[in-house]
């Protein structure tokens, strides 16, 4: 995201310094810059110069009230030394300040008596109380000064105002009436003809200042002939004409933009302009930035300056730990292999939810076992980024089991079992290497698979992975069983594959490879033709050879089984031999989840059409536990052409345990007869069926246990079973 440094809006400087912060809400010390920050305009902004003229006031009997409801005294040398003002927690701090005639200053200096303060408050700027009297009352304050009044209780008497007055620090009427009633309306005490205590007065000044829209505010009592006048003596803040924002990296210009619009031409209003800081830090920190506004200054002509302080990422290091100890030690991973991975980079302004990111992507590795980001200071506004991770094993045997939907039949239907070799982390980069054999009563797969998750040099986290696989499933699905025994399919299958990531939640996967693929019986001897005389093979001998480019474009939403999901998928046979086959085939998958209250409503939807010379077991099958329950597998028909669609709904049961209500529709399209030798019509399969019914999922180690009892429109009844999710 480009600079914003340059961001203008248009056109006594008032700077407004900052305290020392709260803890960050990272919980994370920035570094000298961002640890003296804070987000509030009441912590940014400690004091302002006041701009208090102290005048002559004799009038000896107010002045001793006034003076006694001080709560503090120091001795001074110099009598406007009382205007210094301490600092305050919030935006400025106020003072009241009172002096005496000449006389009455000589006699206290001989006498060392004590300059009186108020102590610090919290306001949004300097104010000085200063009270005025003509000089002819000089000589009764100076004796009324000398005889000391209880503190406690003058602070408490009541002094007649007869009239009140808002004015600007000259004393003459404010040019902006709307600027007058603002201050007006902040009083509380002081209207006309009321009685104040000096306790009063003060706290009206506080709510002047606190407006917003001045940035000093003077009290002055006049004595009049109709009684004692206080005037406010205010000074407003200048308008706003242009911003200067310096160090925002990754802040949108239009986000300020639109934070300040309203604001200009306008009188500066500190509370607003505190609401508007907050919006700024409020956008870093909802985007998980270490960043916030520093610092303010307000220069004349009505230009704000906004200092952003980011803490930009230093240095990026893996630390690893020991999985027993903690301790650091030598890992077996190379470094690189994983700073690749992250999305974050030195020079970036840090975010705490980027490294989240990051973290998770890390874990997707498979070759971790705990990762944790630590950032740590570093240089003045600079963070150094910690990760520390602890490895798993890299690998070795494994044996299990499973089950086969392909097998309806016999004693052991469906089971099979599986024998493996894999390593995660071939060569400290994160390769994977994969051997496996799965046996069955009928089904065999032998499979060795090579994989790259992110080819080195490439810039895109494209994956590589190269496969051999051999393997006989069963042919049932659409040549259904044979007197002389069932069929299986066999194919040898060789090839690579590419795959990256192409926008968020989208992926993309092409690939080559080539298939030798046959038919064989019981005995293991190849055949091209059923017991019905229609055709296996699509050559007519006894293998058919393809070589077929793959292309796959899949949208994954969460990646929870229940989210959004969209899968389009493309084979084309190459005919680089004359007796190699050329056909193409598509295929699309979508599914959507919809929370109704406790219970999950999941919607799917799949299809697909092949066009060309294509080998009969390669057709469409439609029936069965992934399809269409309430059938047996294939028995709704097979065809060139299909669509299934299914809605579930799932609800809480007990812990683990779900219940569901489901219905099935399958159709081949009327394609069935154009698949070669016509499988699906000389079994008087009928082409389209629904099924419904009901069942129970167990959340196991293993992925969901799935047992359903279902009707189909034959009014037939069939349990089905399953492991994982529904394809």
């Amino acid at each position: 995201m480009p600079r914003n440094d340059d961001v203008r809006f248009t056109s006594s400087s008032l700077k407004i310094p900052l305290n020392p912060p709260k803890p960050s809400p990272f919980n994370f010390p920035f570094g000298s810059q961002i640890a003296k920050t804070r987000n509030s305009l009441a912590q940014l902004v400690d004091s302002v110069k006041t701009r208090s003229e102290f005048k002559q006031f004799n009038f000896s009997r107010f002045w001793n009230r006034l003076a006694a409801s001080t709560h503090f005294a120091f001795p001074s040398r110099d009598r406007r030394s009382a205007s210094s003002i301490g600092r305050s927690s919030l935006l400025c701090s106020a003072s009241l300040s009172l002096t005496r005639s000449a006389e009455s200053a000589q006699s206290e200096d001989k006498k060392n008596e004590r300059l009186l303060f108020i102590p610090k408050s919290a306001l949004l700027c300097s104010a000085s109380l200063a009270l005025t009297r003509a000089a002819d009352e000089s000589s009764s304050s100076s004796s009324s000064s000398q005889k000391g009044l209880n503190p406690s209780r003058s602070d408490e008497e009541r002094v007649l105002i007869s009239e009140v007055l808002v004015r600007n620090k000259d004393g003459e009427e404010l040019e902006r009436k709307d600027l007058e009633m603002e201050a007006l309306q902040a009083l509380k005490a002081s209207r006309d003809n009321s009685a104040l205590t000096v306790r009063e007065v003060q706290e009206d000044v506080h709510r002047i200042i606190y407006s917003g829209y001045f940035q000093s505010c003077i009290p002055v009592a006049m004595d009049t002939r109709d009684g004692i006048r206080l005037v406010f003596q205010v000074e407003p803040n200048q308008e706003f004409q242009g911003l200067v924002c310096d160090g925002a990296n990754v802040l949108p210009a239009k986000f300020l933009e639109d934070a300040f619009r309203d604001g200009y031409g306008k009188v500066i209003n500190l509370r607003r302009l505190d609401e508007a800081i907050t919006s700024i830090n409020n956008w870093y920190s909802e985007r998980g930035f270490f960043a916030l506004v520093s610092n303010v200054e307000i220069f004349s002509g009505g230009i704000l300056r906004l200092q952003v302080s980011e803490a930009e990422v230093n240095n990026i290091s893996i630390r690893f730990l020991d999985r027993k100890t903690g301790e650091p030690t030598t890992g077996k991973t190379k470094p690189e292999t994983i700073l690749r991975q992250l999305t974050t980079k030195k020079g970036q302004v840090y975010s705490i939810l980027q490294a989240k990111r990051d973290v998770d992507t890390v874990l997707t590795m498979g070759i971790m076992e705990d990762v944790s980001i630590i950032p740590q200071p570093a240089d003045t506004g600079k963070v150094d980024m910690v990760m520390n991770v602890v490895e798993r094993p890299n690998g070795g045997f494994s044996a299990g089991g499973g089950i086969s939907s392909g097998i309806t039949s016999g004693p052991l239907s469906g089971l099979i079992g599986s024998f493996a070799y894999s390593h995660r982390n071939v060569l400290g980069r994160s390769q994977k290497l994969n051997i496996s054999l799965e046996r069955g009563q009928i089904d065999s797969i032998f499979r060795i698979n090579y994989t790259d998750p992110w080819i080195e040099g490439d810039d895109k986290r494209t994956s590589r992975t190269i496969m051999v696989q051999n393997s006989r499933t069963p042919g049932t699905l659409v040549h259904g069983d044979q007197p002389a025994g069932s069929l299986t399919i066999g194919r040898v299958t060789a090839g690579i594959e590419y795959s990256q990531p192409i926008r968020p939640k989208w992926s993309g996967t092409s690939g080559l490879f080539f298939q030798h693929a046959g038919v064989y019986d019981e005995k293991g001897f190849p055949v091209i033709k059923d017991h019905l005389g229609s055709p296996l093979t699509a050559s007519g001998k006894i293998h058919d050879d393809m070589l077929l480019a793959k292309f796959e474009s899949v949208y994954t939403g969460s990646g929870d089984h229940g989210s959004s999901m969209f899968a389009v998928s493309m084979e084309q046979g190459l005919p680089v031999l004359s007796e190699w086959l050329s056909f193409n085939r598509v295929n699309t998958r979508a599914r959507k989840g919809v929370e109704i209250g406790p219970a999950r409503l999941l919607l799917s939807l799949s299809g697909g059409h092949v066009v060309g010379n294509f080998p009969p077991h390669e057709a469409f099958a439609i029936g069965g536990t992934n399809s269409v329950r309430g059938y047996e597998e294939g028995d709704v028909g097979s065809g060139r052409s299909y669509a299934v669609g299914s809605g579930e709904m799932s609800f809480p049961m007990l812990g683990p345990v779900e219940g569901v209500f489901f219905a099935d529709y399958g159709t081949d399209l009327g394609s069935g007869p154009t698949v070669p030798g016509d499988p699906a019509g000389a079994r008087l399969k009928p082409g389209s069926g629904y099924g419904y019914g009901f069942g129970i999922r167990v959340d196991s180690p293993l992925g969901p246990l799935r047992l359903e009892y279902a009707f189909n429109d034959k009014h037939d009844k069939r349990f089905h079973f399953g492991v994982g999710h529904r394809n």
